[in-house]
């Protein structure tokens, strides 16, 4: 029975950098997830444009930092073309994921700039907070499953 492994101490900063990443990112989506819910609710520019920041300003970042530290900690424990099912998990929906924050942004800027200039119409914006929705929702299975590590 395994107890427990020690990593060399190279892998402690790639491995901090990717954790890093992923908790400012998830928390970005949320902060973001909840501006676009209430602007949805309350049709208030000021909760857009939260949106719109935090989407742009914390989530597009932290993605680049969570998936740089993904890959340098792969790199440096030998997993880059490894079949183990976390880190297909890990690897999609960072794919996926890095699509879908795009296109969230975008919804967000555009839904921004067209409530500023007519307000009361934010279906961009709503738009943006079904995906940002769907994206918290994918990012806490994927937690899961990095912390699990199902086989």
């Amino acid at each position: 029975m395994l107890i427990a492994v020690i990593r060399p101490d190279s892998w402690d900063f790639p491995l901090l950098l990717h954790v890093l990443g992923a908790m400012l990112m998830v928390g970005s989506l949320v902060l973001a997830g909840a501006a676009l819910l209430v602007a949805w609710r309350d049709g208030s520019v000021a909760m857009v444009r939260l949106g719109y920041r935090s989407l742009l300003l914390g989530v597009v970042p932290s993605w680049i930092l969570t998936r740089a530290g993904a890959e340098w900690i792969a790199s440096k424990e030998g997993l880059e073309n490894s079949n183990v099912a976390w880190i297909g998990i890990g690897y999609s929906t960072s794919d996926v994921g890095a699509l879908l924050i795009i296109i969230a942004t975008l919804l967000a800027g555009f839904g921004l700039r067209r409530q500023a200039r007519a307000p009361g119409s934010n279906g961009l914006g709503r738009a943006s907070a079904v995906i940002v929705s769907l994206l918290v929702i994918v990012y806490v299975v994927t937690i899961w499953a990095m912390t699990t590590k199902p086989s």
